[in-house]
C-alpha cells in the first residue's frame, strides 16, 4: 500500500463539500419554490411521493457520482478521490460510499467543526463517514494508475 500524505488536502476537501452541497441545496431550493407549498410561517414544504424527489438528487449527486464514476463532482474538480482504506486505486463500493455520504449530515452540522476536527486529528485526514466506511480520501495525483487486466 502506497503511504498517502493525508493532511495537506484539508481545503481541497472542504472546497470539494462546499461545492457538492452547494449543488445539492441549490436544487432543493429551486424544488422547493418552483414546487412547494407555502407555510403559514414563510417557508415551502413538500408532502407525498414529491419529498423522494430531494433525497434521490442528493444520493445521485454523492453516492451516485462516486461510486459509478469515482468521484463526487467537487472532488473532481478539485483533485480528490475517496478510496478504500487499504489504498487500492479503485472506485468505491455503493455500500462503501453510501456509509461515507449517509454521515454526512453528522459531519458537515455546526457549520463542518466535526468534520474539520476529525480530519485534523485522525492519522489518515478521515471524517465520521470515512471511519464508518474504511474509506481515506487522497489527491488524485497521487495515485497510481489501477492494474488494467490484459487478454
Amino acid at each position: 500500500m502506497k503511504d498517502y500524505n493525508h493532511q495537506p488536502h484539508i481545503v481541497r476537501r472542504i472546497l470539494a463539500a462546499l461545492i457538492d452541497y452547494g449543488l445539492i441545496y441549490t436544487f432543493i431550493y429551486v424544488f422547493l419554490m418552483s414546487f412547494g407549498t407555502p407555510t403559514p410561517l414563510g417557508g415551502y414544504s413538500i408532502t407525498g411521493l414529491p419529498m423522494l424527489i430531494p433525497i434521490a438528487f442528493w444520493l445521485l449527486m454523492t453516492v451516485g457520482l462516486e461510486s459509478g464514476l469515482g468521484g463526487t463532482l467537487g472532488n473532481s474538480i478539485v483533485g480528490l478521490k475517496a478510496i478504500p482504506q487499504n489504498g487500492r486505486n479503485r472506485k468505491l463500493s455503493f455500500s462503501e460510499s453510501f456509509k461515507r455520504h449517509f454521515l454526512d449530515l453528522v459531519d458537515l452540522s455546526f457549520f463542518g467543526l466535526p468534520a474539520i476536527l476529525l480530519l485534523k486529528r485522525t492519522e489518515k485526514c478521515q471524517r465520521f463517514g470515512d471511519l464508518w466506511a474504511k474509506t481515506i480520501v487522497v489527491k488524485m495525483s497521487s495515485l497510481e494508475k489501477p492494474a488494467t487486466s490484459r487478454s
